[in-house]
């Protein structure tokens, strides 16, 4: 079973970012498609890009780029959760992505973004551009939640629309095919030691 990373785009306290991407998981553990890996920035506590080599060479220094390295490279594919700051992403999450470079290649990556009236995508947009540059595949097929503060229940949890949930499902059923297609492409590329 392929290995769906979901990556928590924001550390900022109080993020939505958590709830959203606790029922996000849950939704792609229903759809039963992959193995879920939850990758939150604010603990993987990576910080700012301190390796003194290029990430092409995958010649790392530290133990948390190391670790970071073989969680990247064991998945198969990627969602990101992220907000939308002053029109953009987190510096969190794009020093997490400038760390490696290998590890990316040949992999789909979707997203759920979310935000005030443009709903994250203008986040989303930035980021299609990042990683287009490390090969990965970025999918049309997206989950973006406008005015996302209204899904917050009492708890701090997200109770998602239809319209949400269809999103999530036709996304995942997306990675999956992907996944699938890029898979020969990852296997016949020879990866540096």
């Amino acid at each position: 079973m392929p290995r769906l990373s979901i990556i928590i785009g924001s550390t900022r306290p109080g993020r939505a970012g958590l709830p959203i991407a606790d029922w996000f998981s849950d939704r792609a553990r229903q759809h039963g498609g992959f193995e879920i890996d939850v990758v939150d920035l604010a603990e993987l506590d990576l910080p700012m890009l301190d390796e003194p080599n290029h990430p092409r060479l995958r010649q790392y220094t530290q133990k948390h780029t190391k670790d970071w390295s073989a969680r990247v490279a064991g998945s198969d594919a990627f969602v990101i959760v992220t907000p939308e700051y002053n029109h953009g992403y987190s510096a969190a999450l794009k020093n997490a992505i400038d760390y490696l470079h290998h590890e990316w290649h040949y992999k789909p990556v979707g997203f759920v973004s979310y935000g005030g009236v443009a709903a994250g995508t203008r986040a989303m947009q930035q980021l299609k551009q990042v990683v287009t540059a490390l090969r990965m595949l970025p999918l049309t097929d997206a989950v973006n939640i406008p005015f996302h503060t209204q899904f917050l229940d009492d708890d701090g949890r997200i109770q998602a629309n239809e319209v949400m949930e269809q999103a999530a499902d036709v996304m995942l059923d997306e990675l999956l095919r992907v996944e699938a297609t890029l898979r020969p492409l990852r296997e016949s590329v020879e990866q540096p030691a």
